[in-house]
């Protein structure tokens, strides 16, 4: 009998092949300038076409959201996670959500253990009841909520550029991603990964997240400089994954292709295997932060890309499926 489960999902099976060290190599990761955008969107569209079916992880610079509004994110995640347990305790995600605040809870398909990090996920629609109150953190959910905006518009410039080269409608992503709707599911997720300045030797030989896929179709990074550990393994490359370091650099959001948008594009977008590994003790070892805001279809939204490769899903059934996959230990 196989040590790990099976999964319906080709994705979730992929998970479960990759989570030994690998080999590490340099590559180059592709940075895009999206500096004024609208005159120069046929060039940006070409640049993260290229990016985004040979690699699938770039970084892009000019993006547009201020710099101030990312320190600032940063700071009030920083705030929210120096709150007592009990207090965070409070906020917790909903068994088969994925809104409120978990605590090495994540499993990854991957490794069968906990990754070593916190966080708290918004998703705006699923958020009674969650947000920290305004006597527990003042002004916390207004800066979440303009910051999630700000994702979410970025979001949406570059996924326009992937609609077009597939022959969607420019909008087509954004209609599919309204967050008018009560379907709306994207969600800002803020992670703090523990200090490893008192671990053990033992505590090394984890992984800070085990290799994973994401369950969306854009992911937006941002992380702070001096903070690393970030590697891809650009291709997919399952059977001999060799992993690659991304440089946190300031101005630079980090973006990676999800399974959802590889199966929207019939494969021909890459989804792209990441994960984050722990520092050398020669590293910096305190806490690391890093907000990921990731462009998930709207519950209704059917995915089926326009060859149809693979049978339609609701963006609901997909989501659900890897978040079950996640968060159920594995037997």
């Amino acid at each position: 009998m196989s040590a790990f489960p099976e999964y319906e999902l080709a994705e979730l099976q992929r998970e479960t092949r990759i989570g030994g060290a690998g080999t590490s190599v340099a590559r180059d990761i592709p940075r895009i300038d999206l500096s004024d955008y609208a005159n120069r969107k046929e060039a940006i569209a070409d640049a993260l076409w290229q990016a985004a079916t040979q690699v699938g992880f770039f970084q892009v610079f000019n993006h547009g959201i201020p710099e101030e509004d990312i320190d600032a994110a940063f700071a009030v995640a920083g705030e929210f996670f120096d709150l007592p347990m009990a207090e965070k305790a409070r906020h917790a995600r909903r068994p088969g959500s994925n809104a409120g605040w978990e605590y090495r809870a994540q499993v990854r398909p991957s490794t069968g253990t906990p990754d070593n990090k916190e966080s708290y996920q918004i998703t705006l629609p699923d958020m009674a009841g969650l947000w920290p109150t305004a006597t527990e953190l003042p002004g916390f959910q207004a800066r979440m909520c303009r910051f999630e905006r700000q994702n979410w518009e970025l979001g949406m410039k570059i996924l326009s550029c992937f609609a077009i080269r597939l022959g969607f409608d420019s909008d087509f992503f954004t209609h599919n991603h309204d967050p008018a709707s009560p379907y709306y599911q994207s969600t800002l997720r803020l992670i703090h990964y523990m200090s490893m300045e008192n671990a053990t030797d033992a505590d090394f030989d984890l992984w800070r997240a085990g290799a994973h896929s994401d369950f969306d179709c854009l992911t937006l990074l941002h992380q702070r400089p001096g903070q690393g550990g970030l590697q891809v393994c650009p291709g997919m490359e399952a059977d001999a994954p060799a992993w690659t370091d991304v440089p946190p650099l300031r101005g630079a959001v980090t973006c990676n292709i999800g399974d959802m948008l590889m199966r929207w594009s019939d494969d021909r977008l890459r989804s792209t295997l990441h994960r984050v590994r722990m520092p050398r003790r020669d590293e910096y070892l305190g806490p690391r932060l890093s907000l990921p805001f990731f462009c998930q279809a709207n519950r209704d939204a059917v995915i089926q890309g326009p060859l149809k490769k693979y049978a339609p899903i609701t963006a609901r059934d997909y989501l659900d499926e890897r978040i079950r996959a996640n968060y159920t230990p594995r037997p």
